[in-house]
């Protein structure tokens, strides 16, 4: 694959004076799709010398990390993946410490440092506990990247004040850097390092084409120079990148695939028969089809013709279907089953039979609290499905709604969506573009802001807001916004300004849905869910907003009617003294 992520990787480990190595080293480097979505990852650690089963701890924190990381979910950044796992093995070593003779003595239990380096599309992340390193080579220099977590008593005296297994928590240090190509990166437990500088390390590369053989070179400098020690040395050396764009570490789903011809009805297409044309746009066409093999309906979207030359659009494309199978939800719409081999670019979701929430809106100008809760509740719970995928619709509007015939509330569309496993190591970091609909996004994408899943929540408090009322909270003020400064000039307009017999509650938990900063939100759509169908004392207090709130006309056209009252009984007394 042009553009791939290659490196050039070296290792060595030897044990000390004790005979028994204490350390251990690791890495993985996969191939096909998961190079792309979870990276390279190495990791080594350094079992506590006090203890006669670290040798294992170490062991078991590699192996777990390089097994479990690439377990967790594509769709979750490097972050969130790492930490899980490495939460996971620390509580784990932790609890065999309380199980062993060491529960009383955690000097001599399953204690070990742990210092992990993951190459992910055009970023290098970090993860570091105890006193292993992590250094980036330079020509004069060897940059330390980590902190040693060790607690110095005198000159002569010190302990390791972090590590995993020392405790049922632990706190994992995590940084990111941009990753360049022929950066060289070097992890090296501290019987090693401490007997390394600069030059060794550039007279052991001198043969870059075998890094093992530098790690080797520089494992007996540090011997020559006095360490008695486990010593272990990672050489990490970066040779390519991939290109820096958005959803450039989608997997290749649609190389080698061909753009399809125009579908009509009747029409054979890749297993499926073709029976109507459901929707058609400038990107996009929409039919409803039958599976050939099981009989099902099946909706097929193909992409516009006229955009084939570019690549992010295309990518934005087959975004839909990789993130509908990675989503389990009855509130979002579901990948089709069928996984057969394909000659052409499409997408083949469920078919649900229903409407859209903006035809449901037509035929229900004035619903009750009760039905409009009870569908804000179901699009919350597609949204948390996302959410707990570290993922962000950024779409949300009554036409990417479907209510199927049951009742139940589809999302569909998900072409805006922002995955941060994606994302991370590509030109498009940030979820900070204007992805959906302008008049449902929230206000910080519009002032430079980055969103997050209080951007979608103030999407549904839109759509929630607009189901009651028919209106849009800001009318299209948003939309209008070009700086932070300016968003202190929304002003919202009481539901109960519209509709009286709504209660007054209702206003205070919507209007905190819909604050301009984010952080003055309901902090996630569980929250607000809460709220709307429970709602705090501190919404229950709430009175009802003043007249000039609820009803600005009524309240200067009761002003003007008095004071022209008073106008006409001055006139009146003046008219009598005369």
């Amino acid at each position: 694959m042009q553009n791939a992520l290659r490196v050039t990787l070296g290792q060595h480990s030897e044990a000390g004076h004790k005979g028994v190595n204490q350390d251990f080293h690791g890495a993985m480097l996969p191939t096909g799709p998961q190079r792309g979505t979870k990276g390279i990852a190495l990791a080594l650690a350094d079992g506590i010398g006090s203890s006669a089963v670290s040798q294992e701890a170490s062991a078991a924190a590699v192996r777990g990390f390089l097994d479990d990381y690439y377990a967790t979910s594509e769709t979750w950044s490097v972050r969130r993946s790492a930490q899980r796992v490495l939460g996971a093995t620390n509580a784990w070593l932790h609890a065999q410490t309380l199980r062993s003779h060491a529960r009383f003595d955690k000097d001599r239990g399953y204690v070990t440092t742990f210092s992990a380096l993951i190459l992910k599309g055009r970023e290098v992340h970090l993860l570091h506990v105890g006193d292993a390193r992590i250094y980036r080579v330079h020509a004069t220099v060897l940059e330390q990247l980590t902190e040693d977590h060790r607690v110095h008593l005198s000159s002569v005296e010190s302990f390791l004040g972090r590590a995993l297994g020392m405790g049922p928590n632990v706190e994992i240090d995590y940084r990111s850097l941009p990753a360049e190509v022929g950066d060289l990166y070097l992890l090296a437990t501290d019987g090693a390092y401490t007997h390394l500088d600069v030059a060794g390390v550039h007279a052991a590369i001198a043969h870059a084409d075998d890094l093992d053989a530098a790690a080797r070179a520089l494992v007996a400098s540090a011997q020559a120079r006095g360490a008695t020690d486990d010593l272990t040395v990672q050489l990490l050396r970066i040779d390519a990148l991939p290109e820096d764009r958005a959803l450039a570490l989608l997997p290749p789903q649609r190389e080698g695939l061909a753009l399809p011809p125009p579908l009509s009805p009747r029409m054979q297409f890749e297993g499926y028969t073709i029976v109507r044309e459901l929707h058609a746009s400038s990107r996009s066409h929409v039919h409803l089809t039958v599976d050939d093999a099981t009989g099902q309906q099946v909706v097929i979207k193909t992409p516009s013709v006229d955009l084939a030359a570019e690549k992010d659009y295309l990518d934005r494309f087959v975004l839909e279907e990789w993130v509908a199978r990675r989503i389990h939800s009855p509130h979002v719409l579901r990948a089709a089953s069928s996984e057969r081999p394909r000659q052409h670019v499409y997408v083949a979701m469920e078919f649900v039979e229903g409407q859209t929430l903006g035809q449901w809106m037509t035929d229900h100008p004035q619903p009750g609290l009760d039905a409009v809760r009870s569908l804000v509740a179901q699009i919350g719970k597609g949204l948390q499905a996302f959410h707990a995928r570290e993922m962000l619709h950024q779409d949300i509007r009554p036409e990417n709604l479907l209510i199927d015939r049951s009742g139940t509330v589809k999302l569909i569309d998900f072409g805006s969506v922002h995955v941060a496993g994606l994302a991370e190591g590509t030109g498009a970091t940030r979820a900070d573009a204007i992805a959906g609909t302008l008049q449902y996004t929230a206000p910080e994408y519009f002032v430079g802001g980055e969103g997050d899943a209080r951007s979608d929540l103030f999407s549904l408090a839109v759509l929630t807001y607009q189901m009651l009322t028919g209106q849009l909270p800001y009318g299209l003020q948003v939309v209008r916004l070009r700086s932070p400064a300016q968003l202190k000039q929304l002003r919202y307009v009481p539901v109960r300004h519209l509709r009286p017999e709504l209660p007054a509650w209702l206003d205070g938990v919507l209007h905190k849905a819909l604050q301009p900063q984010p952080v003055k939100r309901q902090e996630a759509v569980s929250e607000f869910l809460q709220d709307l169908q429970s709602p705090g004392a501190q919404f229950q207090r709430l009175r009802a907003p003043p007249l000039v709130e609820r009803n600005p006309v009524m309240f200067w056209q009761a002003v003007s009617c008095v004071l022209g009252l008073a106008v006409l009984v001055q006139l009146g007394m003046r008219a009598y003294g005369n």
